[in-house]
């Protein structure tokens, strides 16, 4: 219940949240966070499976 009584903070620049904004503090740092995903700042890194891999689990069946 301690979570619910503390303010969130924006993910962004760490300011106490806004409710037109909400989890950001701004429609500024919602555009900054959105950029971040259209660029591909957030992005999973992946890993390369070794070629035939796929295929040595399929035959092992």
């Amino acid at each position: 219940m301690a979570q619910k009584d503390r303010p969130r903070r924006c993910p962004i620049c760490g300011r106490a949240a806004s409710l037109e904004a909400k989890p950001f503090c701004s429609p500024r740092c919602a555009q900054v966070d959105l950029g971040r995903w259209l660029t591909g700042a957030y992005a999973i890194p992946a890993t390369e499976e070794e070629p035939g891999s796929a295929e040595d689990d399929e035959e092992a069946r």
